[in-house]
């Protein structure tokens, strides 16, 4: 008796499910649904600012007119003039600051006896607005830049000391023992063992540093300078145009957020070794 076999080909086990889908969707409407619902409040806000006469000097704020003057300030080439000036400010400020504070971390979180010594000074010095440096940073430096850099560069050392030292200090003794056990100079165990160890707390303190410095920026470029996104939003209020104000408030946001995601991606790709 032959024997009948089904030959109804089966059913496809590749298919995603509907959860799978939604949790790959998830990350990326999530963003789009936060954008739009702070779009939308903006927007009520805008209408409550119309109806309401005693909101009159708010008008520029609205979506109606900030959203024009963003276009118009980045398809006139404004955007990008103010833009600039305030980068290389900022790229010179984070440069001192790693140079400077990334061996000062190092070296905090490796002997305890200078822990102990420079901690005090430090955190006082921490707590310091570093606006509060103007005056004297004007005297010490010939240039305005010059000051602004080094305003910027007093407010994001810190992060960079305090999370380097925290990251030699989470370093497993066990493997400085096995680096001092084969041989290795006091470099060769930095260069191979510490470094490697704390590189993504290095760049978590070049993380915050950028935010506290990019906060710093826009008030320190208010005096003194003809050229940056403070000085342009300095201008837009000294001309009453709100509008561009207002849009160049986003452009600062929104540049400052890709500076912020360029180091976030860094710090997902940095290497990895074991600490207790």
């Amino acid at each position: 008796m032959a024997l009948a076999y089904d030959t109804e080909p089966a059913a496809s086990t590749d298919r995603p499910s509907l959860s799978s889908v939604a949790s790959m969707l998830v990350p990326w409407l999530a963003p789009i649904a936060g954008l739009a619902i702070v779009v939308a409040l903006w927007w009520i806000a805008g209408l409550a600012i119309e109806a309401n006469p005693r909101l009159s000097a708010f008008q520029g704020f609205t979506v109606e007119q900030t959203l024009p003057s963003l276009v118009d300030l980045l398809a006139s080439g404004a955007a990008w003039q103010a833009t600039v000036p305030s980068l290389v400010r900022i790229g010179e400020g984070l440069f001192w600051a790693f140079v400077i504070g990334t061996p000062v971390g190092l070296a905090i979180g490796s002997f305890r006896l200078l822990e102990s010594m420079l901690q005090l000074p430090f955190q006082v010095l921490r707590m310091v607005s570093p606006l509060a440096w103007m005056p004297i940073a004007v005297l010490v430096f010939a240039t305005w830049d010059g000051a602004i850099v080094f305003l910027i560069t007093a407010a994001a050392i810190w992060p960079i000391v305090f999370s380097t030292a925290a990251g030699v200090k989470r370093i497993d003794p066990v493997w400085l023992a096995m680096a001092d056990n084969l041989g290795g100079s006091r470099v060769a165990v930095m260069r191979t063992v510490v470094l490697p160890a704390v590189e993504r707390d290095i760049l978590s303190g070049l993380r915050l540093a950028l935010g506290v410095a990019w906060i710093v920026l826009v008030p320190a470029e208010y005096l003194g300078v003809t050229s940056g996104l403070g000085y342009a939003i300095n201008d837009a209020r000294d001309t009453l145009s709100y509008d561009r104000l207002a849009a160049l408030v986003l452009l600062i946001g929104f540049i400052g957020f890709v500076l912020d995601s360029v180091i976030a991606v860094a710090i997902r790709r940095a290497h990895w070794v074991p600490t207790a």
